[in-house]
C-alpha cells in the first residue's frame, strides 16, 4: 500500500462552478517534492490540509473533516476502461492517489499512517457535484459516479507530517464497527434506510452525515 501521487490544485476560473467568484481548485496536478499536511481549521473557514493546495468553495469543501481527499488508482483504472479515456493522477480532484488501499472499503474512523509522520482518519465519502461533472466533461457524471458507489474518502489530520509520492500507507487502527465509506455514501445518497447504521461510527463520522443519521432515526421514532 503506497502513494502513487500527491496532487495540488491552483485557483482556476471556469464556467461550470457555482462558487461565487467562479473559481475552483479541482484541477489538481502531481507535486514534484514533499508536501506538508496539517489540520486546516473548521469547515467554512479552513480549506485544504495540504500546503499549496487550493480549496476555493469552502461552503462545501475543505475544513478539518475534509482536509484530505484520497482515491484508489484501482477505481480510476476501472473508470478509464468504462469511459475509454485516460485519467491521470489528480483527475478526480483527489489529493492522494493510492495503490493497494481499499479506499471506499475503509471504515469510518480508520487511521492511516502515510509516510513517516502523517496520521489521517477516514471521515466520509465524497459527494459528487456540478463542479466535478464540469471538470471531467462527462454527461450525467454525478448520476454515474453515485451509482458506482466507490466515492473515495475524505480524511481528517490526526498527526501532521510531510508526504511525497512513493510513501507507504499503513493502516494503524481499525474501529470495531462495520460502517465503511461505501456504506456511508449509499446511506446519504440512494439508500436512506441505511442511515441508522451510521450511528455505530459515532463521532469519527463527518458531522453532516452523523446529523442526518440522527435526524432520520428521530423521525422514525427512535432515540438519536
Amino acid at each position: 500500500m503506497k502513494l502513487l501521487s500527491v496532487n495540488l490544485g491552483r485557483p482556476k476560473a471556469v464556467p461550470y462552478t457555482d462558487q461565487p467568484d467562479g473559481v475552483t481548485g479541482i484541477d489538481k496536478q502531481p507535486a514534484d517534492g514533499p508536501v506538508r499536511v496539517t489540520a486546516p481549521g473548521t469547515e467554512g473557514t479552513g480549506a485544504s490540509g495540504l500546503a499549496g493546495d487550493a480549496v476555493c468553495d469552502t461552503r462545501h469543501h475543505g475544513g478539518a473533516d475534509q482536509a484530505v481527499y484520497a482515491v484508489a488508482r484501482e477505481d480510476m483504472d476501472d473508470w478509464e476502461r468504462e469511459l475509454g479515456r485516460p485519467l491521470p493522477h489528480g483527475s478526480f480532484g483527489e489529493n492522494l492517489t493510492t495503490v493497494g488501499v481499499d479506499v471506499s472499503g475503509a471504515l469510518i474512523g480508520e487511521r492511516w499512517r502515510v509516510g513517516p509522520d502523517l496520521v489521517l482518519e477516514v471521515t466520509s465519502g465524497r459527494i459528487p457535484c456540478r463542479t466535478f461533472q464540469g471538470h471531467l466533461g462527462e454527461k450525467g457524471w454525478v448520476k454515474r459516479f453515485t451509482a458506482k458507489g466507490a466515492p473515495g474518502a475524505y480524511l481528517r489530520v490526526i498527526e501532521p507530517g510531510a508526504i511525497r509520492a512513493g510513501d507507504p500507507v499503513e493502516i494503524v487502527h481499525r474501529p470495531a464497527h462495520e460502517v465503511t465509506v461505501a456504506l456511508q455514501f449509499r446511506a446519504v445518497t440512494t439508500e436512506r434506510e441505511l442511515l441508522p447504521r451510521l450511528l455505530a461510527a459515532g463521532d469519527a463520522l463527518h458531522p453532516d452525515p452523523l446529523a442526518a443519521a440522527r435526524k432520520y432515526v428521530a423521525a422514525q421514532g427512535g432515540c438519536p
